[in-house]
This record gives C-alpha cells, structure tokens and sequence, in this order.
C-alpha cells in the first residue's frame, strides 16, 4: 500500500502560529513556493541528506522557512545567502547547504553575491525563485520584472528605456567559468513541474557528490503580486514568462553551454521616447484640473497585514496622483504577508514633500488594538482618528481628536466581503476630511481596481463609508 504523507524533511506541525494554522504556510494561495517546499523536502528524504542539510533563507517571502523544514537553519541579511551559505560549506565541508532566494534578493541587492560564489565554483545549491516582482513587500518592480509588465513601480508598465531590461540569471552565470550545473525550470504546468522536481534533485546530488556549484532558477506564479487568479497566474508563467526567460540547461556537468536565443541588441538613449512616457503618465495620473488643498494631509494607517492597510495607502496616494498633488507613501511592516503588523505614512500636499516619514499625523487610521495604543497620542490637538469599532475595542480621546467610529469591518461584510473594509475607511476619510469628492475618489478606483468584476463591490462599500461619516 502506498501512503502520501508529508515529506518527513517538514516539521509535523508548523509552529508559527497557533490553531489550525499549524498545519498550512504563511504562503498565498497559488504562491509557488509551497510547491518547491514540497519537491525540495521530498528529495531531501528519498536522497537522505536531512540531517546534513543547512537552509539558508534571507529576506522575502520565505523568510519563515525555518518553521517548515527540519532541518539547519539560518537566517541572512537581504541579498546576503551565498556568502552566509559559503561560510556555512567552507566550516562544514559535509554539509549540504542550500540557497534559497527570490529575484529581489538575489538579482537585486545580493546581485554580487551571487556572482561571486558562482564565480569561486562553491560546493553549494542555490534555488532561485523567479516570479518578476517583489511579492512580499508590495508588488514592486523587480530585476527581473518583464517589459511591459505593470507593478506597484511601474502602473504603465516596465519601460526599456527607463527601467532597463528585466535580468537573465542563468544566462549571465552560464558565461562564467567555475559553475558546474545550471539550468532554468518553471511552475506553469505539470509536465514543467516535474522537470523542476528532477533539476532540485539534480542540483542536491551534484553538491553531495562534491561536484561544485549548482543554480536552478523556477519562474513561479504570484497571483498576489500580479493581481491574478492562481489559475490564471499558473498560465501566464508557461505563456509570458517562458518567452522571456527560456527554460532549458544553461550548463551541465560536461561544460556546455546554451545560453538560449535572447536578442542582446541595446538600443540607444532616446530622450524623446522617455519625454513622451512621462507626460503620458502624467496625462493619465491628472484629470486636466488640480485639487487644491485646504490643508497638508499627513497620515498614518496602521492595522494587522492582510487588512488592505498599505493598499489603503495606496489608494489615497494614485487619488492624490490624479489631483495633482505632492505625494509620498512609505510602508512599514514585519516580515509576514498575513497577519503581522503592518503601518504606512502617506504625506499629500500642494508644496514639495521633505520627509516621506509622517510621525504627528493629522489623519489617523486604527484597524486593531494594538495601533490604537502605540499611535492615538502622535495625534495633534484637533487631528482626525477613524477607529473600525468591528475591530478596534478602545476609544478614542473623543474631547481632544475628532474621532470617527465606524464598524468599517462589518459594514465590508454586509456589503460582500470583510476584505475590502480599508474601501469603507476611504469612503469615511473623503467625508472627514473633505479634501476629495466622492466622484473623484471612485473615479480614481475604478482605474485601478485590477479585477473589474470587483469595481461595484467597491464602489457601494466606499459610498457607504462616506454616507455613514456623513450621516453622523
């Protein structure tokens, strides 16, 4: 009798957080990196090699692997894994040491480090997760972010010109000398992912074979990231990405090399082409007439991640965007996609913005407890707080602040969903403050809600925010 079970490389139970989440990732739902947990833990147990293993996991999404494997582990400094994972093999030569990385980390900040090990030939693994965005921090154009693609960064897409061209990992590594085994895989189907179960087996064997050092790039969904559906997110690896970051053998044990067909043709600077890309962004973030107003709105928004806090943020900024106004938004979070604490200053102004940092905001929004504590007394005498009262337990200060208490959680529910709750807080913002019509605000939704069929949910729960303040 077969059984399938978990793979005895994972811990029985996830300690991170209590309950039934025990048993599931903090990964989002279609996120790839549980499906390359899973092969990485498979063949760590069918190869035998747990107990000689060391992971080595920096900043980004899987910065919580340490709860998942049982095995070694070590936290690294961003971009820093293959010099930490290099300290690690040279001390234990027996070891198996892995790198596990995103684009962020490893293309971007940890760019050299990267280089460098592959460049001395360390007896180490790396894993490279490639998903073409910053997923954990926000959605972020990343190294590896392709042409045309939107992010957080880039609303009109990645600009050749501007941003530069999205970074090929393998290709790049393929040049050098020393690495023994490199080869790109992805997530987008079953046949790609059972290439990707073989490439991490691979990859392991050759290190504990002493053979040198091994990449395995995997192009990975991230519908978070990308606004997408899983299903839609799985497709558009083998559709999109495939034709930009081609999947095959870069280099293998015999020293060949097959550095695929991209066109390495750069064209020059063209200042006309980037003059024209900034006014057609200025063109669509303006709506021909600017918002003057009456007075500077620093605000801080502070709540659990998962609540749409940064989103919120987000959202006020691209209206004040269209309005023509100075605009800063800065995020503040812990290193959990769900459920930590999360914190963004947003600063909108008709002058020049000096600090994105908003320490005495004159617009406070809580969304649990815990903000309501740490932040109602950075307030100003005579600054609006917006308290969700679903949530939140405490009052404020109501004498000193001019408190808006709004079940913001509840009235999302009744309206369709608890998640878009931060939309109701926005609908309750634009009537405390006066700062931007309704029409405005929703106008400026509706060009940036990705999902269309999501438009009128969040368009009654905003009205509704707005009717409620103003009815008070």
């Amino acid at each position: 009798m077969k059984v399938y079970e978990k793979a005895p490389s994972f811990y029985e139970v996830f300690e991170r957080k209590s309950g039934p989440a025990k048993q599931a990732t903090h990964y989002c739902p279609g996120c790839g990196h549980g499906n390359v947990h899973k092969m990485i833990a498979e063949a760590l147990a069918d190869m035998e090699l747990t107990s000689r293993t060391v992971l080595i996991s920096p900043v980004g999404c899987s910065v919580f692997a340490y709860y998942y494997f049982d095995c070694g582990n070590s936290q690294a400094a961003h971009g820093r894994a293959p010099a930490v994972a290099t300290g690690v093999k040279r001390a234990n030569p027996d070891s198996i040491v892995i790198s596990y990385q995103g684009d962020g980390d490893l293309a971007a900040i940890g760019t050299a480090e990267t280089i460098h090990a592959a460049n001395r030939g360390e007896n180490i693994t790396v894993f490279f997760i490639n998903n073409a965005i910053y997923g954990m921090t926000g959605g972020q154009m990343a190294p590896t972010t392709m042409i045309g693609q939107r992010s957080t960064t880039t609303p009109l897409g990645r600009q050749e010109h501007l941003h530069g061209n999205p970074v090929r990992m393998c290709e790049m590594l393929a040049t050098l000398p020393a690495p023994t085994y490199i080869e790109r895989v992805g997530l987008g189907n079953s046949k790609q992912i059972m290439k990707t179960r073989k490439a991490i087996r691979k990859a392991l064997k050759i290190q504990a074979e002493g053979k040198g050092y091994s990449f395995v790039e995997i192009l990975s969904p991230c519908p978070t990231g990308w606004k997408m559906d899983p299903e839609v997110a799985r497709e558009w690896v083998s559709k999109e990405m495939e034709q930009v970051f081609p999947l095959g053998v870069y280099k293998d044990e015999s020293g060949n090399v097959d550095e695929g067909s991209w066109d390495r043709t750069f064209k020059p600077f063209d200042t006309d082409e980037v003059n024209t890309y900034l006014q057609r962004m200025k063109t669509s973030m303006t709506e021909g007439e600017d918002v003057v107003l009456k007075e500077d709105l620093r605000c801080k928004f502070a709540g659990f991640g998962g609540q749409g806090i940064l989103t919120l943020g987000l959202f006020l900024s691209q209206i004040g965007m269209r309005a023509g106004r100075q605009v800063s938004w800065f995020p503040a979070y812990g290193p959990e996609m769900r459920g930590g604490t999360a914190n963004c200053s947003v600063n909108l102004s008709n002058e020049r913005i000096g600090s994105p940092l908003v320490d005495e905001p004159n617009v406070l929004v809580v969304m649990n407890q815990p903000s309501l504590d740490a932040f109602e007394k950075t307030v100003p005498d005579g600054g609006t707080i917006i308290v969700d009262t679903t949530i939140v337990e405490g009052k404020p200060d109501a004498e000193r602040l001019n408190a808006v208490l709004i079940p913001a959680s509840q009235i999302a529910d009744e309206v369709g969903t608890p998640k878009i709750a931060n939309v109701v807080i926005l609908g309750a913002l634009a009537a405390a403050t006066g700062a931007f019509t309704p029409e405005f605000c929703m106008d400026t939704l509706r060009s940036v809600i990705k999902k269309k069929n999501l438009i009128d949910m969040n368009m009654e729960a905003f009205q509704k925010g707005y009717e409620f303040v103003k009815n008070m």
